[in-house]
C-alpha cells in the first residue's frame, strides 16, 4: 500500500532526510556547471529570466531521484512543470537553480530549493548554496540549520535596526513597486537584494537581514526557504492561500514586529 504522506509523520521524516542527500546531490552538479558556465548555452525565457542546461539538467536528477524513492508524491518544478496533482497528496516543490541571473554571471548568490508540501502546509524545506558551502535547512519538526547548526534570529524590532531584502521581478511594473520601495526608505530602513530569493530568506532565517518583502514570487522560488524560516520561530504570511503553489503570492517574513510592519509598508 502507498505511503500517505499528508498524515504519516514517519513518512515526512523519510522524506526530509532523503531531501538533504538529494539536495547536496544536485548542488554538486550544478556547481560543476557553475564552473564551466562559459561553455553553457543561456536561453532568454523573458525579461531578466534566464535558463540554462544546468537549470534544466539539475531538475532532471533531482525529478528522476524523487520518481524512483517516492512515486506517489506529486512534482513541481519552475524548469519541467507540474505533475499530476491530486488532492491530499504530497508534492515536491523545487527551484533546481535559484539565482540564474547571479549563476550565469559568475556570483555566489545562487542555490538549489527543494520544499515538501502535504497537508495545504509546507512540512520542510532544504536550501543548498554550494558556491557557498552553505545548507540552510528546516520544517515542522525539525529545528532551523545552517550546515547542522542552529540559528540566531536577528535582535532588531523595526526596520530602522537592520538590512531589509526586497525582492523584485519585472512582472510587476515599477508604478507598483516603487511606492512600496519608497515606503520602506522613509520608514527607516535599508534594503538589499542580491539575485536570489531562496537565500535572501534564508539569511532572514539566520539573523542576517532583518526581513523580506516581495509583491509577487513563484511558489519553487521560496517555499524551501519558508519553511526554514518559519522553523526559526519567524512569520510569514500565508503563501500557500489563493492557489499561492501554482499562481505565486506576495510574501513577508520577519519576527512578529518586523512582519507587522512590512506587512503595513507592502498594504500602503
Amino acid at each position: 500500500m502507498a505511503e500517505n504522506a499528508s498524515t504519516d509523520r514517519a513518512g515526512i521524516a523519510r522524506r526530509y532526510e532523503f531531501g538533504l542527500a538529494l539536495v547536496r546531490e544536485a548542488g554538486e552538479l550544478a556547481l560543476g556547471y557553475f564552473r564551466r558556465r562559459e561553455m553553457l548555452t543561456i536561453q532568454s525565457k523573458g525579461l531578466q529570466d534566464m535558463a540554462s542546461e544546468a537549470d534544466l539538467e539539475t531538475e532532471r536528477l533531482i525529478r528522476r531521484r524523487l520518481a524512483e524513492a517516492f512515486p506517489d508524491d506529486a512534482f513541481l518544478g519552475e524548469e519541467t512543470g507540474v505533475s499530476d496533482h491530486r488532492p491530499g497528496q504530497g508534492i515536491w516543490v523545487v527551484d533546481p537553480i535559484d539565482g540564474t541571473q547571479p549563476f550565469i554571471s559568475g556570483l555566489s548568490s545562487w542555490c538549489v530549493s527543494i520544499a515538501f508540501v502535504a497537508d495545504d502546509e509546507v512540512q520542510f524545506g532544504t536550501v543548498f548554496a554550494p558556491a557557498r558551502g552553505e545548507l540552510f535547512a528546516g520544517g515542522i519538526d525539525v529545528p532551523a540549520t545552517l550546515n547542522g547548526r542552529p540559528m540566531e534570529r536577528h535582535p532588531g524590532r523595526s526596520v530602522r535596526d537592520g538590512i531589509t531584502a526586497t525582492g523584485h521581478a519585472p512582472r510587476v511594473p515599477p508604478e507598483r513597486f516603487l511606492p512600496a520601495f519608497e515606503r520602506l526608505l522613509k520608514a527607516g530602513g535599508m534594503f538589499y537584494r542580491d539575485g536570489s530569493g531562496a537565500l535572501m530568506l534564508c539569511d532572514v532565517a539566520c539573523g542576517r537581514l532583518l526581513g523580506y518583502m516581495e509583491q509577487h514570487i513563484h511558489a519553487w522560488d521560496c517555499l524551501g526557504a519558508v519553511a526554514v524560516v518559519r522553523a526559526a520561530g519567524l512569520r510569514t504570511n500565508d503563501f500557500l492561500a489563493g492557489d499561492g503553489l501554482r499562481k505565486g503570492n506576495p510574501i513577508v517574513a520577519g519576527n512578529e514586529s518586523v512582519f507587522r510592519e512590512l506587512e503595513a509598508i507592502m498594504r500602503g
